[in-house]
């Protein structure tokens, strides 16, 4: 304990007589010497380092409120942080502005920040992006977490019938919770594949069979299996539904509204052939009906439901959305160009196919895309000219923004490893401190982890288990204990 009259203290200024604007400080930040001048720190006086300067009028006490350490001999003020930010953080003070290094964890930056009281505003725009992406990946890690912890708690107050429902639930929607679920998910892929092998083989002219009125229709045996598929999606789309949390969101996702679509034209064919007779004419209801059952290839796309990579696929289409806008205008831009010219250099032809601009757009299009079908092509030296530089030029126009298109497919594929991977430690980590009897147990986790403003007791709770060494309070206001989930992942 430091007493008072500690010798240590002799050199502090407690007059205030050196004035603060020519002072000159030291800075150690892990092991890293600086020097600073007061008139330059003065600049941010809310900041860490600009109180430093005028710490020294207020006793150890007011010192060691600032810093880890202190040698009044050479006022060398110590701190325990990384240096690599802190190097980053100062240019503040120079420049007006911060970037962070490339291989810093911007939480970590971040966190850095908050320490030396220097204000986000100064952080570059491109710097905050990244932490922007960085704290979505960490609300998405803690939802994960908190989705398969309510999975696993047990509320003794739900009545019966919600846990019956939430059971259902986990069944049809969670594969990874349970065998049998593994099991259902295997027997309604296999209930999309052979309703899709049905509609194709159906069309065989040779697998129909004739009605009394000479009008082809499917085999016996197909209709039989199209209606047991129909059955199954059916069973399962009202099972879904009763299960559902949220019965509006349910009924407006993309994926249900794709369920749906695929069961829809069964039951519509099969009111209008028995009761559209009556109503109009028969070979309205044909035409109604035969419409109908091309809407049976919806439920093609039923497989994203269980394939991890379409959902990928699904995601980074939406994420290149500039990308295709770009390959979509070059490509329109040469269409209109090359068909124009196309048509202008085949006028002197007396057997052209080129009758007018927009006919010739056709030509363009299979060109450009290196189709080439082969039904309208230039007679003239000019028009092949003109049709080698438009193919040339199309290769060249879709080559360009596919490289983004495939980053961003890779890029989101890894993430999603990486967040399923970040859950899983997370829960290990759960799991190996309830083993050691630092736990509450699962729900009353989650329980702490749902309630806003209560994070650290759960947090801290686990701090001994963990080993990151990095800190972050996204998740907790609780901001002296570190933890995986709170880690860079």
């Amino acid at each position: 304990i430091k007493m008072a009259g500690d010798s240590r203290f002799t050199d502090v200024d407690t007059d205030g007589s050196e004035k603060s604007e020519e002072m000159e400080i030291v800075v150690n930040v892990g092991g890293v010497r600086q020097v600073f001048y007061g008139d330059n720190l003065n600049q941010y006086p809310e900041t860490r380092l600009a109180e430093l300067v005028n710490c020294l009028s207020g006793g150890y006490d007011s010192i060691f409120s600032l810093c880890d350490d202190y040698d009044p001999g050479k006022r060398e003020f110590y701190f325990d942080r990384d240096p690599d930010a802190f190097k980053c953080i100062v240019d503040v003070y120079y420049f007006g502005e911060i970037h962070m290094k490339k291989g810093i964890c911007p939480i970590c930056f971040k966190n850095e920040m908050e320490f030396w009281k220097v204000d986000l505003k100064f952080l570059d725009d491109c710097c905050k992006a990244h932490l922007s992406e960085k704290k979505e990946e960490l609300e998405e890690i803690a939802r994960r977490v908190q989705l398969i912890l309510d999975d696993l708690g047990v509320d003794a107050s739900e009545s019966r019938w919600k846990r019956c429902q939430k059971c259902i639930w986990k069944f049809l929607e969670k594969p990874e919770s349970s065998y049998p679920a593994r099991v259902i998910a295997v027997l309604s892929f296999l209930f999309i594949l052979i309703s899709s092998v049905v509609m194709c083989v159906g069309t065989i002219p040779d697998l129909q069979v004739v009605d009394a009125e000479g009008n082809r229709m499917e085999h016996p045996t197909l209709d039989s299996i199209e209606t047991a598929c129909i059955g199954w999606f059916t069973m399962e789309y009202v099972l879904r539904l009763i299960s559902s949390p949220n019965k509006l969101h349910f009924a407006l996702s993309f994926m249900n509204i794709v369920d749906v679509l695929a069961i829809l034209p069964f039951y519509v064919s099969l009111t209008l052939t028995h009761l559209g007779a009556k109503l109009m004419e028969l070979s309205n209801v044909q035409q109604a009906v035969q419409a109908l059952r091309i809407m049976r290839i919806a439920r093609i796309f039923k497989l994203a439901r269980h394939s991890s990579g379409l959902q990928t696929l699904t995601y980074a289409l939406k994420r290149s959305f500039k990308e295709l806008g770009l390959l979509l205008m070059y490509l329109a831009v040469g269409i209109f160009v090359f068909s124009a010219l196309g048509y202008t250099m085949e006028q002197s032809h007396p057997e052209t196919l080129f009758k007018s601009i927009p006919q010739s757009f056709w030509w363009a299009i299979i060109t450009m895309t290196t189709v080439g079908y082969g039904d309208i092509y230039p007679k003239t030296t000019l028009g092949k000219l003109n049709a080698a530089i438009s193919f040339l030029c199309g290769v060249i126009a879709i080559a360009l923004p596919i490289h983004p298109i495939i980053n961003n497919f890779v890029r989101y594929y890894n993430k999603q490893r990486v967040l399923e991977t970040a859950a899983k430690h997370e829960l290990e980590l759960m799991e190996l401190n309830s083993a050691e009897g630092k736990a509450t147990g699962s729900r009353s986790e989650l329980e702490d982890l749902s309630r806003e403003g209560k994070e650290g007791p759960f947090y801290s709770s686990r701090i001994k288990v963990s080993h990151s060494d990095t800190f972050i309070h996204l998740l907790s206001e609780e901001k002296h204990y570190r933890t995986r989930l709170q880690s860079c992942k």
